[in-house]
């Protein structure tokens, strides 16, 4: 049993093992969860999976929405496990046992001893944005982790310096940035962290500067991918955020933040940020309170930041709150001290618990609609899109198989002579990367589309054949073709409402090449 001592002494080998063992139990918690809800309770391989493969088969120092580093991680993944959704969710699901052992490592290197690791971890396995970043695949759950790892590492350089913590910080960043590009605001917030502090006076050795160099050397192929390409990148930000992005607005990303952790843990993000802006402040409580300002500052100076997009500064700033809390309760009379505490954790645990089943599919879909609209929770959507019964990102995991289902038996009723050179046209990646990845179950020819990398990857000379056209419009079908004839409707009851309902076509005869359709057709967000 583990036992909670929350007297204030120096930290002896006894505390030091017991305290690693909490951590160890809370990390395989946060894993345990994860692989039950992949193995007994998923719904389906989410839209953006479907991509993620797609990329990794085409394997590249760059894609149109996301550097290489995680496309990197799941072509070794599915070569050693496969690409079963399980298999799949592995990674991320790792991912999310070491940001919550790291963040719990913080709570150590601030002076935390039993009750600051178990605050700390507890808070980070009841995020409920962190539920949902570690139960899908995408860079989104290998971002959370560089955040807590830099920290930790920035911590190191605090407190003791030394080339070789730079030099870890470098590759550390670099490797971030190949994953995610907001880790350029991470670097800002270690920049302005180590100018706060007495530390500054590093900046006259060499090693920040090694430091900095080597995270661009890292980050440079990608660099060099969007310059020969023609900045696909650069195009794709400014897009989405003239499109999809464009109805959001700063009070929605201060308000999402009250779901993306759970209300009951911005007790310690708010102790955190008092103790680590306050005047006399401890200088790793500073760092990392400087950190998660600055990502703040950030991002509400863009406008139309998705209020996830500072998930990855909490865990840090948790495990500080956590400290301080931990200190607070040392000073409370030894009759109340433990009451209060075993209160804190389950008021705490209890702030993951309730929107759990919103984040995680843990609930038969039925009963998980009944749930949100319990909790009085509207399907929400970042986008802009109609909603159905379901918020997007579960309803992104359905219909997918039936879609190709669809599709090939359209394929199937193609007359022989007509298979040979029919393509399948699809109207996003989701679509595309679903009717490729059941092309292994289903008789399915080669997909195209012009959304992101799906417009760099075709082959756009030639002349079009027979093509079998879903998520597009009948008109813009009949610019390019003069035969366009309706096959089939695809339908779905849990999907997104804008996929259910398509209409299948057939189109023949076309009035245009592909080169001169490619263009037109370009389509980034």
């Amino acid at each position: 049993m583990l036992v909670i001592d929350m007297q204030p002494r120096s930290r002896s080998t006894e505390e030091r093992v017991r305290t690693e063992r909490i951590l160890l139990v809370l990390a395989a918690a946060k894993l345990l969860v994860h692989l039950a809800v992949n193995a007994f309770a998923s719904y389906g391989i989410f839209r953006d999976e479907f991509y993620y493969l797609a990329c990794s088969r085409r394997l590249d120092w760059g894609y149109v929405d996301h550097p290489p580093l995680s496309v990197f991680l799941l072509t070794l993944q599915t070569f050693l496990f496969g690409d079963s959704l399980f298999a799949l969710r592995l990674l991320p699901a790792i991912a999310g046992a070491l940001t919550l052992y790291f963040a719990g490592r913080i709570a150590l290197q601030l002076g935390g001893g039993p009750m600051a690791v178990l605050l700390a971890g507890i808070s980070v396995l009841a995020a409920p944005v962190y539920l949902a970043f570690n139960a899908f695949y995408s860079m989104n759950s290998f971002d959370l982790l560089v955040w807590v790892l830099a920290a930790h590492l920035l911590l190191r350089v605090l407190q003791e310096g030394t080339g070789r913590n730079w030099l870890l910080l470098g590759v550390l960043l670099g490797l971030g940035l190949l994953n995610k590009i907001g880790v350029l605001w991470l670097g800002l917030g270690i920049f302005v962290a180590l100018l706060s502090s007495a530390q500054r006076r590093q900046f006259k050795t060499r090693w920040p500067y090694v430091s900095a160099a080597l995270a661009l050397l890292i980050f440079l192929p990608y660099v060099l991918w969007n310059a020969a390409n023609n900045w696909p990148h650069l195009a794709f930000v400014a897009a989405a955020t003239q499109t999809k992005y464009a109805g959001i607005t700063r009070v929605d990303f201060l308000l999402g933040q009250l779901f993306n952790i759970a209300f009951c843990s911005f007790l310690l993000c708010a102790l955190a940020l008092y103790r680590g802006l306050g005047r006399g402040a401890p200088e790793g409580a500073r760092a990392l309170a400087i950190l998660f300002v600055v990502a703040l500052v950030v991002l509400l100076v863009n406008g139309h930041s998705k209020a996830e997009y500072l998930a990855a500064a909490y865990a840090p700033l948790l495990a500080s709150g956590a400290v301080f809390l931990e200190e607070w309760l040392a000073r409370v009379r030894p009759s109340r001290r433990r009451l209060l505490g075993v209160v804190l954790l389950l008021f705490i645990a209890s702030g993951g618990l309730v929107p759990a089943p919103i984040v995680l599919p843990v609930l038969p879909v039925d009963s998980a609609v009944a749930y949100a609209q319990r909790l009085g929770i509207a399907p929400p959507s970042n986008e802009g899109k109609e909603m159905g019964q379901l918020h997007q990102f579960f309803a992104d995991m359905f219909g997918w198989q039936e879609m190709a289902a669809t599709v090939s038996g359209v394929y199937r009723q193609l007359p022989l002579a007509e298979r040979e050179g029919a393509l399948v046209f699809a109207g996003n990646y989701g679509e595309a990367g679903a009717i490729e990845y059941y092309a292994r179950q289903y008789e399915l020819p080669t997909v195209v589309s012009g959304h992101n990398n799906y417009w760099l990857w075709a082959d756009r000379e030639g002349e079009w054949q027979t093509l079998i056209v879903i998520g597009a419009s009948r008109a813009m079908v009949e610019q390019v073709f003069a035969e366009v004839a309706v096959a089939d409707t695809f339908r779905c009851d849990y999907c997104m409402p804008y996929e259910d309902g398509l209409p299948i076509y057939v189109a023949r005869a076309p009035r245009k090449s592909r080169a001169e359709v490619w263009s037109e057709i370009k389509h980034f967000e």
